[in-house]
């Protein structure tokens, strides 16, 4: 995407002067003749910096900053002023300006710090997802991790987020697919809107299409008032659609036309009304293979599948377990009033070694259990699980045909010298094919050809 910038200046000939050096170097740039302006355009969305002229008609710039950055702390912010002294610099800089100055300034020092500024917000925005400060501040979900795998899914969550494209996160159950749809909805435009998740294989299928889109008062028996839905609830923010392919066919068809028509009808009622909802939905399941068999539609299936975002099961990002163990430790000591726990180098190797079928959220409740055994030290006797167990003898002897045996001391060979590649790496899949100088896709087939956990 285009970086869009904001020029907040009074005078319309610098404005439109700047606006025009800034699109001849590519970026997009919208004008604003006034503090109120500039702040109502900079919170509607969709602007990644914002140069701010100082002296302004009604607000002035520093109201403009400390306004900005109480709403959008990481929005990068320029100022511009032609009364700069030191004094206002630092002002500006302890407020949360992104740099200075002073007019007048030459321009291709302006383009230099503009650009370094969009890249810096860029780099905020990615790292938002792995910086617990900023969760804090925001409300934000703390998503765990430094594996490369991790970092992939970021950066795409980063370039999807701020557009309007329909997003399907997929992925096993437990990876942490509705923390990147909250994600997804904190770096997007509408993350003053409200996020509302849909689990739609909670809802009983007789309720379902009155969850979603409301039912008039006496649309049936119980229906006693009128009762707004999901989607009108989530109006000019987002929708997170959970376990999409749990959803009936018939309701298939009702959201494919509110996706297509933006609009939903209450049951009951007959008068269409106007929802703006950005959709992002998840699933466990591989609905291709539900859409060839009968069970989803597939003109919902493509319509969802706009921008797809596989998370990685924690199997394959083994050398971020360490680190989510940690993280649910110090979480539960918090929570029942423990003094903080060690874990032991022996119990990260037990949890770093497990296949982890159930993802972070069996890790997560593995780590719940130990806190509340261990006094001290978290050791593997707390954990509650066998570790892996050592690789068996595949070789069988010398006995058959030629072509026999050395298939079995060729798998036997692999598995070991593949074993001893993921160990080194922490599980990392691409670093062991790079040590074993094979493709990641010629590894993930001995992986599972082999039964490698």
């Amino acid at each position: 995407m285009v970086p869009v910038i904001l020029v907040i200046e009074d005078k319309k000939s610098m404005a439109e002067m700047l606006a025009e050096t800034l699109r001849a170097e590519g970026f997009e740039a919208v004008t604003a003749p006034s503090g109120e302006d500039g702040v109502k355009a900079a919170l509607g969305g969709g602007v990644d910096l914002v140069l701010t002229d100082l002296k302004l008609p009604g607000m002035n710039g520093l109201e403009v900053l400390r306004t900005l950055k109480a709403k959008r702390p990481l929005l990068p912010v320029i100022m511009m002023t032609a009364f700069g002294t030191i004094d206002t610099a630092v002002e500006a800089v302890k407020a949360g300006a992104f740099d200075f100055l002073t007019k007048p300034f030459d321009i291709s020092h302006m383009l230099v710090l503009v650009k370094r500024a969009v890249e810096a917000g860029q780099m905020e925005a990615e790292n938002i997802l792995l910086r617990e400060e900023f969760a804090e501040v925001l409300g934000f979900p703390k998503i765990i991790g430094r594996s490369r795998p991790l970092l992939d899914v970021v950066e795409m969550v980063r370039k999807a987020a701020p557009t309007k494209a329909t997003i399907l996160l997929t992925g096993e159950s437990g990876t942490g697919k509705e923390l990147f749809a909250r994600a997804i909805h904190h770096l997007s435009p509408r993350a003053r809107g409200p996020f509302v998740a849909i689990n739609c294989a909670a809802i009983p299928k007789d309720l379902m299409e009155s969850e979603f889109f409301g039912h008039e008062k006496g649309a049936f028996t119980g229906a006693e008032a009128r009762r707004l839905g999901k989607f009108e609830l989530a109006d000019k923010g987002t929708v997170f659609l959970d376990e999409v392919g749990e959803m009936e066919l018939n309701l298939q068809a009702k959201l494919l036309r509110v996706l297509q028509g933006e609009s939903i009808e209450r049951v009951g009622g007959s008068d269409p009304i106007t929802v703006d909802v950005r959709v992002v939905a998840a699933s466990n399941r591989d609905l291709e293979k539900a859409v060839a068999g009968g069970g989803f539609r597939e003109d919902l299936f493509y319509r969802l599948n706009v921008f797809p975002v596989r998370i990685p099961p924690l199997r394959d990002r083994a050398e971020d377990v360490p680190r989510l163990a940690r993280h649910f430790a110090a979480m539960y000591c918090t929570e029942i009033k423990k003094p903080p726990l060690a874990i032991s180098d022996a119990s990260l190797d037990v949890l770093s070694g497990l296949p982890w079928k159930g993802n972070v959220r069996e890790l997560k409740n593995c780590m719940e259990r130990a806190v509340i055994l261990a006094d001290g030290e978290i050791r593997p006797e707390h954990l509650g699980v066998c570790p892996p167990p050592a690789a068996p003898d595949e070789s069988g002897g010398f006995e058959g045909p030629l072509h026999a045996v050395a298939e079995r001391a060729s798998r036997t060979a692999e598995t070991k010298a593949i074993r001893a590649a993921l160990s080194a790496c922490g599980g990392n899949k691409t670093k062991a094919a790079e040590i074993l100088e094979v493709s990641y896709k010629t590894l993930l087939t001995k992986v599972k050809d082999y039964d490698i956990v």
